[in-house]
């Protein structure tokens, strides 16, 4: 049975209570993987699937690989040199990452954190943020150019605000960085796995500089 669109906002409100929940606290870990089943079961019942995220399997991987890895690398580079110390100068602190500072010489955590990384945030909040709340969004509001740049400006906001344990600069660190991915998953024509790889390459090369011991202001 296909869900009638008339249902769409009420399921976008569910899913706004499950991320407001997320940001309370209330739910362990994160609103991600909760999303991420709600997301699922969303397509199985409209019977989209994973191609009407972006997630079909593609005949240009190394193209997509590729992009996705060069956009990952340039991102974390402008955010570590340009944006976050211009952030500093702006409040006053750099975002705040104590949270991974075990990381520095810990090789097991850093496997760890890897693994969370390209499973729980790449993949995870790529397919949450990106392939399921933007489209979800640009939905209910018309469907039409404006109403993505909407959507994309809204998701943006959102996952900076799922970042405010970094503080303020970090939360603004995080909406710009999903503001490029979401900017990236719309120039590639809604491909969600350069997202996810773009995703995963920067966390790769933060914690990589947090391991080392190399990472800006820490």
């Amino acid at each position: 049975m296909i869900v009638s669109t008339i249902f769409l906002l009420p399921e976008l409100l569910v899913a706004a209570a499950i991320l407001a929940a997320g940001f309370a606290g209330i739910l362990p870990f994160s609103a991600t993987p909760f999303l991420v089943a709600f997301g699922v079961i969303s397509l199985w019942l409209r019977r989209e699937g994973a191609r009407a995220v972006g997630l079909a399997f593609r005949a240009d991987w190394g193209r997509t690989v590729v992009v996705g890895i060069g956009a990952g690398a340039g991102y974390q580079g402008f955010s570590l040199y340009v944006a976050e110390p211009a952030l500093a100068r702006l409040t006053g602190k750099l975002p705040d990452v104590s949270l991974f500072a075990p990381l520095e010489g810990n090789l097991h955590f850093f496997f760890i954190s890897l693994t969370v990384a390209w499973t729980l945030a790449a993949f995870g909040e790529e397919f949450v943020y990106r392939g399921y709340l933007l489209r979800r969004i640009a939905q209910v509001l018309g469907d039409e150019p404006r109403a993505w740049r909407a959507a994309l400006v809204t998701t943006s906001i959102l996952f900076g605000v799922g970042h405010v344990y970094q503080g303020l600069s970090g939360a603004i660190s995080a909406g710009l960085g999903g503001f490029v991915f979401g900017l990236l998953y719309l120039a590639t024509g809604r491909n969600l796995w350069v997202c996810v790889i773009a995703h995963g390459t920067t966390d790769t090369l933060g914690f990589l500089l947090l391991y080392l011991g190399k990472y800006p202001g820490v």
